[in-house]
């Protein structure tokens, strides 16, 4: 089989023997269809950029705040500037930090922050089937790993956060670690998974009902909902829609309360929900890098209030908010 396809059948190979075996067929008809739909010319192009990178061998994965991939035997200097520009072509690197072989990518997001934030408020995901759902560059999908998930799989419709995975994924390919470039839509209704992630997504669905009902849809009874959004501060009856642009991000549809978001998630039948974190994010946590040149939160917010947006709105203020689905009885 062509490198082209690996990931599939190391993703179909995963599914053997377990209950979500019986979608194999439907899967595959999804990620066939992903070949021709989108930008298929950016796709090649960044296909053989990735085909492109260092052929290395024993390769380690550590990963820390820091998710690094290092070997025995270092790039040499041609080596290593062939990759760094090979690796700015999936620039902007949103998510992260990471380490390619000993190069640094200075991501946008300290995505590590978010994640030391929330794993102290979840249940312990060794030896758990684990979903995350708009998984951007598949930072958090490794930092699932390291906790001891068993079978982690990631979902997002972007291409290029799925090509910056499989960069360091075609590295490991023995590691049960795998990225569907699809969204929740395409996703059966497995009831399948221990814990569904979803952290930076909710506020980009124009049905945030919808979105929450088909998230419900993939838990196993007794499963866990992690659930990572931007909020308002209000009562129950608090959201807000804003007009044309919030933080200059055009695709924000509706941002509740934490109080309003429990009420959501009530409504579409969750137990025990309960927010576990809540902060403004600061511009420490988000900005700008050599790894990702565009505009980031500074750019957003109001240049002589930082507690407003630049259209006025409240700043971005993000919370963590667990919930569950009954367990069979």
């Amino acid at each position: 089989m062509s490198s082209k396809f690996k990931w599939r059948s190391l993703f179909y190979q995963s599914l053997l023997n377990t209950k979500m075996e019986k979608y194999l067929a439907d899967f595959a008809d999804k990620l066939n269809d992903w070949d021709t739909c989108g930008n298929v010319k950016e796709k090649t192009k960044l296909s053989k950029q990735l085909a492109s990178l260092p052929e290395c061998n024993n390769v380690q994965l550590d990963i820390n705040d820091i998710v690094s991939i290092a070997s025995d035997l270092p790039l040499s200097e041609g080596e290593r500037r062939k990759t760094i520009s090979i690796l700015k072509q999936f620039m902007p690197w949103r998510k992260g930090p990471f380490s390619f072989f000993d190069i640094h990518i200075k991501t946008e997001w300290r995505s590590d922050w978010k994640w030391n934030r929330v794993l102290p408020h979840i249940k312990s995901l060794k030896n758990k089937k684990v979903l995350d759902v708009g998984c951007g560059s598949g930072y958090h999908l490794f930092r699932m790993h390291q906790a001891g998930a068993l079978q982690i799989i990631g979902i997002d419709p972007t291409s290029l956060f799925f090509y910056q995975f499989q960069c360091f994924k075609r590295y490991m390919p023995e590691q049960n670690i795998h990225f569907l470039p699809i969204g929740i839509e395409a996703m059966p209704s497995t009831q399948y998974f221990d814990c569904v992630f979803s952290m930076g997504v909710l506020y980009h669905r124009p049905d945030p009902i919808k979105f929450l009902k088909e998230l419900k849809q993939q838990l196993a009874p007794g499963g866990q909902l992690v659930l990572e959004t931007l909020v308002v501060e209000g009562d129950k009856t608090t959201v807000l829609v804003p007009n044309e642009r919030y933080a200059q991000m055009s695709n924000v549809w509706f941002i509740p309360s934490v109080k309003a978001l429990i009420v959501w998630l009530e409504k579409v039948g969750f137990e025990d929900c309960k927010c576990v974190d809540i902060g403004f994010t600061s511009t420490d946590e988000q900005q700008s890098s050599e790894w990702m040149q565009n505009q980031s939160l500074v750019d957003f917010l109001d240049p002589e209030n930082h507690s407003l947006t630049i259209e006025g709105y409240q700043a971005p203020l993000r919370a963590v908010i667990t919930a569950s689905v009954a367990s069979t009885k």
